[in-house]
């Protein structure tokens, strides 16, 4: 029998809308995007898309550690970019999340994201402690 269980952690900014941060099924954590709003303050953070990109993966972390997971396990992102241009410098940031055995992944650009912000990212990963 499956379960289910959401997920919810102050150390990552609460939803915009009406969905979860993440939901624990079975041995799976699947992350709702996480983008650039400093869970503290509840702003956006300033800077540019590198500045953005760390504080995203700082919330996906967070996220990720509330469901009993972290980076080693995660075996699928999205990646959402207001602008291709920011590729690779979105990457460089990435890149230091993930440095061995990075996980599937798939980068696209769209014509706008929540807030205005440069860039969101969701994760599928496995579960250590259910």
């Amino acid at each position: 029998m499956s379960t289910r269980k959401v997920v919810h952690t102050e150390s990552a900014p609460a939803a915009l809308g009406p969905y979860s941060q993440a939901v624990v099924a079975s041995n799976m954590v699947y992350c709702s995007g996480q983008i650039a709003i400093d869970p503290a303050t509840g702003k956006v953070v300033g800077g540019g898309v590198v500045e953005q990109t760390e504080q995203v993966l700082k919330n996906l972390e967070a996220v990720l550690n509330a469901a009993g997971s972290g980076f080693s396990q995660v075996v699928k992102t999205t990646i959402y970019l207001a602008d291709m241009d920011d590729f690779q410098a979105v990457n460089e940031v990435y890149a230091r999340s993930f440095e061995s055995a990075p996980p599937a992944r798939a980068t696209i650009q769209v014509s706008r994201l929540p807030l205005d912000v440069r860039v969101e990212i969701d994760a599928i990963a496995t579960v250590s402690k259910p």
